[in-house]
């Protein structure tokens, strides 16, 4: 039975929320803290216990994520400064050929952005687009789209990036199985939304490369592409590792206790990025002739966008500790269970108006994942389960990019398009992201 004070709660937090961000452009970090205080107070909770509970729940958030997300972001960081991403670009390119150009930069975005942040990976990687169309004279949404579709879908859908190891954090969902979804989920994705819809795209809107100026410098030499492939697969294989090994399907496969505790410290996301940031360093920068000073730099510098999701994502945990302290968040489960909604639906629906009513992916995500990780609190969901909640919001919140998002301005710069030609092709694009990985997603959540 539905409690009208406490949904009232919920919906002033969330309309607090949106007017905030969307009429006085207040920082969503803010304005997600402001939306909290707002719950508490309608749904009568007391003055200390509102800043008690802010306090537990930023602290248990942050406690997970900001290790992960900063050390992901200085390993993307040596990765992008050592030319990693171009090698890996330039190499695809050349084993896959011309006329399946499209599949080869699929996968490139697929891998580059899992170290290396979405718009970041996307500048880096962008003249090897302008390249090729000067070179076959086609569109250069034949190229452009499955890029962008590889980005999109692995920045959303598959840790260490930011997004998705926030939101398992907040359902405090395995992330050797968010993982494992993300791809499963995510490879066919991009297949659709990349080169079969790049291919269909292309021949409505024909798009050039502008023209060459001499200001780009050529980088001299790129690392080994088998160097930059093992270093990004060490993280992720570690993390698959331990939790195979600790799931029903591995755990009597190592029969040693001491070897699966060992196990599980090197396959925690903390020492798995650790390691893989050490090489990095080495591999990538010292042996390539970076010096220890411009290493301590460019790691540096990779810490200030991640400690704007730091703090957005500690913001989530603030607001979801609040649903579960006041029994909205309860109160909410038993309704949609009741009436036949199940929390995959819930979580996409809630990550969808999200992501169109403001437009930052990321505030979608860490806001859907508040409001529907209380409704997980029963005690005999799933790792899966959670795992598949987890692909649902990212899911979500990748759908419709439109003019109050920042990504559409910028994939709009870069390749030259009007704005009616980028809602024609990026915010399809994304809307086909969503909509297909959705599809995938209630598949599996029969079949597991």
């Amino acid at each position: 039975m539905l409690d009208y004070n406490l949904l009232l709660a919920v919906f002033s937090g969330v309309a607090i929320l949106l007017v905030l961000i969307l009429r006085f452009k207040i920082q969503a970090f803010i304005s997600l803290l402001i939306a909290n205080i707002t719950v508490g107070v309608v749904a009568g909770v007391s003055p200390k216990e509102i800043v008690f509970v802010m306090q537990e729940g930023m602290g248990n958030t942050l406690g997970f994520v900001a290790l992960v997300v900063g050390l992901g972001a200085i390993f993307g960081a040596i990765l992008e400064q050592s030319g990693g991403a171009e090698a890996l670009a330039k190499y695809l390119l050349s084993k896959f050929g011309d006329k399946k150009a499209s599949w080869a930069l699929m996968l490139t975005g697929f891998l580059v952005a899992i170290p290396v942040f979405f718009d970041v990976a996307f500048i880096i990687l962008i003249p090897m687009i302008y390249s090729l169309q000067r070179r076959t004279k086609k569109s250069l949404l034949l190229y452009a789209m499955p890029l962008l579709a590889g980005l999109a879908i692995t920045h959303a859908f598959i840790p260490p990036t930011p997004g998705p190891v926030a939101v398992a954090d907040i359902l405090k969902a395995d992330l050797g199985w968010v993982i494992l979804f993300g791809i499963i989920v995510g490879v066919p994705t991009a297949i659709v939304s990349g080169p079969l819809f790049a291919n269909f795209i292309a021949k409505k809107i024909h798009i050039e490369a502008p023209k060459l100026t001499n200001d780009g410098v050529e980088v001299e030499s790129y690392p080994a592409v088998r160097s930059v492939i093992l270093i990004i697969g060490i993280p992720i294989l570690l993390i698959v590792c331990n939790t195979f090994f600790n799931s029903p399907l591995g755990e009597n496969l190592i029969p040693s206790e001491n070897i699966k505790a060992w196990l599980g410290m090197i396959g925690n996301p903390f020492i798995a990025l650790i390691m893989a940031n050490l090489i990095a360093w080495y591999v990538l920068g010292i042996q390539r002739g970076l010096t220890k000073d411009v290493l301590l730099k460019i790691t540096t510098k990779s810490m200030e966008p991640a400690g704007l999701i730091i703090l957005l994502t500690g913001a989530g945990g603030v607001f979801k500790q609040m649903l579960i302290h006041t029994g909205a968040g309860k109160m909410l489960a038993n309704y949609f269970s009741n009436i036949g909604v199940g929390v995959l639906f819930f979580g996409f629906i809630i990550a969808v108006l999200v992501r169109v009513l403001q437009g930052s992916a990321t505030v979608a995500m860490i806001t859907a994942a508040g409001v529907t990780a209380p409704l997980l609190l029963n005690g005999n969901v799933l790792e899966v389960d959670k795992a598949l909640v987890v692909i649902a919001i990212a899911s979500g919140a990748s759908i419709m990019s439109h003019v109050n998002d920042s990504g559409f301005w910028l994939v709009g710069k870069y390749l030259g398009l009007t704005e009616k030609e980028t809602f024609n092709s990026w915010t399809v694009m994304t809307t086909i992201i969503a909509l297909t990985s959705f599809i995938i997603i209630c598949i599996l959540s029969v079949l597991v």
